[in-house]
Formats: structure tokens, C-alpha cells, sequence
């Protein structure tokens, strides 16, 4: 910003110098505002976090889409390599699975008192909290 020198007047009226003040006024603001933000280290370092953080979670992303499409074709291509045989055992042992699961659940129909049965979910999502909690004081306890 260059000023014009002093002797010479650059305003005409007093009105024009009142809006040259004002004008510089803003000028100034808008510079120690700008000042200002450069020296603001913390809101500074937190604008950086975010940033490389939404970085970070877009690299994930893209990632983790590679990862499944590359697992989608090694599957593709050992299933195509698997032999028979094993395709069949296989097969046979998820639907074993499949059956002692259907057995369990109507055992646990039969055997389990209503009000269990009722509040299953419940039960399961405490249950894992309990679980969790556990984990996470051993992982302090290691510390």
C-alpha cells in the first residue's frame, strides 16, 4: 500500500477525506484481522487436523475399496482353483452349520423362559457391554 505524499491534499471536500478515513480504517481492520488469523497457531493447527483427518478417512475409503475389489478376485480365483471335492465338503459343512444353528435357535425357543426370549436383544447388547468394559479395563491394567 503506497501513501501519496504528504504536501500534496488528495481529497477535494471533507466528505471525500471522511471517506478516505473510513476507507483505510477498513483497510487496516481487514490487515490486522488477516495478522491476526496468521498468528492464531491453535485454531491454525486445528484447521490442518481436520483437513489431513478428511484426508485420512478419503484414503481409507479408497483403500478399503481396492481391498475388497482385490479380495473379490482372489476369492473368485480360488474358487475357481479349488477342486471339486473340497467345494462339496465345503458345501456340506455350511449347510451342517446351517442346521445346527436352526436346531439351536428352536432349542433356545423351547428352553428359554419368555420373558429371555422377549428381551433377547437386550440381553445380547448388555451382555457384549460387559464385554467391552472388560476389554478396556485390561487394556489399562496393562498400560
Amino acid at each position: 500500500m503506497t501513501q501519496p505524499p504528504h504536501d500534496e491534499p488528495t481529497a477535494r471536500s471533507q466528505e471525500e477525506l471522511r471517506e478516505q478515513v473510513e476507507q483505510t480504517r477498513h483497510e487496516l481492520g481487514d490487515t490486522v484481522q488477516a495478522l491476526a488469523d496468521r498468528a492464531d497457531v491453535k485454531t491454525r493447527a486445528r484447521e490442518k487436523a481436520v483437513a489431513v483427518k478428511e484426508q485420512a478417512g478419503a484414503k481409507a475409503q479408497e483403500w478399503s475399496g481396492q481391498a475388497r475389489a482385490k479380495v473379490a478376485h482372489v476369492a473368485q480365483t480360488v474358487e475357481e482353483k479349488l477342486p471339486e471335492p473340497v467345494k462339496q465338503k465345503g458345501a456340506a459343512a455350511a449347510q451342517g452349520a446351517k442346521e445346527k444353528a436352526a436346531q439351536a435357535e428352536q432349542v433356545w425357543q423351547e428352553k428359554a423362559p419368555q420373558q429371555v426370549r422377549d428381551h433377547r436383544a437386550a440381553l445380547l447388547a448388555g451382555a457384549g457391554a460387559v464385554l467391552v468394559a472388560c476389554l478396556l479395563i485390561r487394556r489399562r491394567g496393562n498400560r
